[in-house]
């Protein structure tokens, strides 16, 4: 119950994190778009884009949360809590356009620069600085806990170094009159962010064909399961993430005798939510029963 308590407290203080930040945001894209169009920036114009793709991403992830409380149905018997591992692909994916955008306007500029008022470009990317990584922080305690949080955390972090890269911009243009940095940070800024953006596509894509999760060793869970005096073997051994928060577990143990077997599938379950399993369903073998058949593969 009061695992329950405390798993209720986070999603309730993420979600007010969530809204914070989309409102913040969507007030900051506002700002930096009318600002792009008064002074011809074609650079706050292109990260105000850029800023409105996470607030969208942002608001997916509050909405995956929300489908994960959903409870399970005859026909969705996990309910939506896989709708968060679809999400979090989806932010690696906007991420990576994001990012595709700013290296095709910033190779674009470096062909042809442009003029930009320096003054203005570094006031609104000050602010767009405070505002991103304000934002950031609101995630950055929970973002090794969720991909939606670590996805939230890394667009907003994206956003904090991008909206540097066009204050130092912003500068160097207005004492040097070097308006070609801008393109030459960007490019810089990209590289940073497209790298960053890599481990979670890759995590991503890996719980999205349900691999087994980043956090757990599957064979520090061999070993653990094998320690019970009862086990003599363990095969068929499948582990997948049911969302970016839950694990589940099935496989075929073989034991010595079925006697007490209720009190060792107890004991497994419980050692095994200290390896981030959360559900575990076993099968029990007699030494010699060997499942053959493609149903147990």
């Amino acid at each position: 119950m009061a695992h329950e308590h405390h798993h209720t407290h986070e999603i309730s203080k993420l979600n007010k994190a969530f809204i914070i930040g989309i409102t913040l945001n969507l007030l900051f894209v506002i700002v930096e778009a009318g600002s792009g169009l008064y002074f011809g920036s074609l650079a706050l114009l292109s990260d105000a884009g850029h800023n409105l793709s996470d607030v969208v991403s942002l608001i997916l992830a509050m909405l995956a949360f929300r489908l994960a409380k959903i409870k399970p149905s005859g026909n969705y018997t996990y309910g939506y809590k896989k709708s968060t591992i679809l999400v979090s692909l989806l932010n690696a994916i906007i991420l990576l356009v994001a990012v595709g955008i700013i290296i095709s306007e910033s190779i674009s500029k470096l062909r042809s620069p442009e003029a930009i008022n320096g003054d203005a470009v570094a006031w609104v990317a000050g602010i767009g600085i405070v505002i991103n990584a304000f934002t950031a922080y609101l995630f950055f305690k929970d973002k090794s806990k969720d991909l939606n949080v670590k996805g939230a955390y890394l667009h907003m972090a994206a956003d904090t170094l991008v909206s540097v890269g066009v204050l130092v911009s912003g500068l160097i243009i207005r004492y040097t009159g070097w308006n070609i940095i801008d393109p030459v940070i960007g490019l810089v800024v990209s590289l940073i962010i497209l790298i960053s953006t890599w481990n979670l596509l890759h995590d991503s894509l890996r719980l999205s064909l349900d691999g087994v999760p980043g956090n757990v060793d599957i064979e520090k869970v061999k070993k653990l399961i094998l320690n019970e005096p009862e086990v003599k073997g363990v095969h068929h051994l499948h582990i997948w993430a049911i969302s970016t928060t839950q694990t589940a577990l099935t496989a075929h143990i073989v034991v010595d005798s079925f006697a007490g077997i209720e009190d060792l599938k107890y004991r497994l379950k419980h050692r095994l939510e200290d390896a981030n399993i959360q559900h575990a369903t076993f099968e029990t073998e007699l030494p010699g029963e060997h499942c053959e058949t493609d149903c147990c593969s």
